[in-house]
């Protein structure tokens, strides 16, 4: 009798904050490689993320021993010559420079394929950092990145602008759909979460989810919802914490809504919150994707966002499925909700336009981006 081929290998590299949207991502794309029976190495620097809540069947967490990114090259040297995965995934630019290097270093070039990620729109992100580090990532994008098999990015738009900021050929690039949402947040609505403003015969909600930091401009949906309360019932609630939480509550007892704006600080159950609230606002001054307003859509709420660069305009479909203003722009927010408010969308139109960033269907496109069998999914029990 013959033996089973075993599955090939898939080794994850990556050094996150433990909350960002990588590690969002990873938390769903693991465990969903692991249920097409793929054996994966999640490679850990210390006191760095992706963190598992539990390590499915088939996944090893290996830690390299560093506790800095480029400390850990001798250990995935080692680790390469050693297992020879069919794929090694990196993300963010230290980390990809050093994935590079190892891969070369160790010699499996023509074994391991090498697929480079990057999760944010790289001018805008870069025009906040020094001149060194700004100079540091054009050079290798532009003349270390063409040595991988295959870079990534979240959206078309951010693939353009990487394209464009660093000279990387645009064929190299590929966009391929975060892992955002499980199937079954299509199918099941939560129930109402535990808030006072949730309650039946209430008015409507507005919603905002994310880091109470300049980033998210939650300013400027404050201004949009004072503009709104002055003329009809509605209330707005934060979802989320951050250093700005205070300058915001001061801003809106300075507009005179501050009773009508509630701070709910980070949730778990924040699905519950999207599923019903009236609107969903997402005001970002950029993002490399904008993960919760996938998630607002995959609810079936009604959705508005800016148009930041870069990933609203993509998800939304330039509109089709929910209005996008100009950054900043208080008025013209204020409208587009107002005028969601009172022709919402069919929720199952909204569901429509985050169907691609489903868990199974975005694994499908990192495993072509990887090329590597799409394989049937099995049911895989946590270890």
């Amino acid at each position: 009798m013959t033996p089973p081929v075993a599955a090939p290998r898939i080794a994850i590299f990556m050094s996150t904050s433990g909350h960002s949207g990588v590690d969002r991502a990873m938390k769903h794309l693991i465990p969903a490689l692991a249920a097409r029976g793929y054996g994966v190495d999640l490679l850990k620097v210390r006191r760095h993320g992706p963190n598992l809540d539990s390590i499915p069947c088939g996944v090893r967490v290996i830690d390299t021993g560093a506790s800095t990114t480029y400390a850990a090259l001798p250990a995935l040297i080692a680790y390469l010559r050693r297992e020879r995965p069919a794929a090694l995934l990196a993300d963010k630019d230290r980390v990809n420079r050093t994935a590079l290097l190892a891969r070369w270093l160790a010699g499996m070039r023509r074994h391991t394929r090498l697929v480079l990620s990057s999760g944010t729109t790289l001018s805008v992100d870069l025009a906040h950092r020094g001149f060194f580090e700004r100079a540091l990532q054009r050079f290798s994008m532009r003349r270390l990145y063409p040595f991988a098999d295959q870079v990534i990015t979240t959206c078309e738009a951010a693939a353009e602008d990487m394209a464009a900021y660093t000279g990387l050929s645009r064929d190299r690039i590929r966009s391929v759909a975060s892992p955002v949402v499980p199937a079954s947040l299509f199918a099941h609505r939560p129930a109402p979460p535990e808030h006072r403003w949730f309650a039946p015969g209430a008015p409507p909600v507005l919603l905002g989810v994310g880091e109470l930091g300049a980033r998210k401009d939650f300013a400027t949906l404050i201004r949009a919802f004072a503009q709104l309360r002055a003329s009809r019932e509605l209330r707005l609630v934060l979802v989320g914490k951050g250093r700005d939480q205070a300058a915001l509550q001061a801003l809106a007892q300075q507009l005179g809504v501050g009773d009508d704006v509630d701070f709910a600080g980070f949730r778990q159950d924040v699905y519950a919150f999207m599923a019903h609230a009236a609107v969903f606002a997402m005001t970002s001054r950029w993002e490399g994707l904008g993960f919760v307003l996938i998630e607002a859509l995959a609810c079936g709420t009604p959705s508005v966002a800016a148009d930041c660069p870069s990933g609203p305009r993509e998800v939304l479909a330039d509109g089709r499925y929910g209005e996008l203003v100009p950054v900043g722009d208080a008025a013209a927010l204020a409208q587009a909700i107002e005028r969601t408010l009172d022709r919402p969308p069919p929720r199952e139109r909204s569901r429509e336009a985050a169907r691609r960033y489903e868990i199974e269907a975005a694994t499908d496109e990192y495993l072509r981006a990887m090329q590597l069998p799409l394989r049937v999914p099995t049911r895989v029990e946590a270890a």
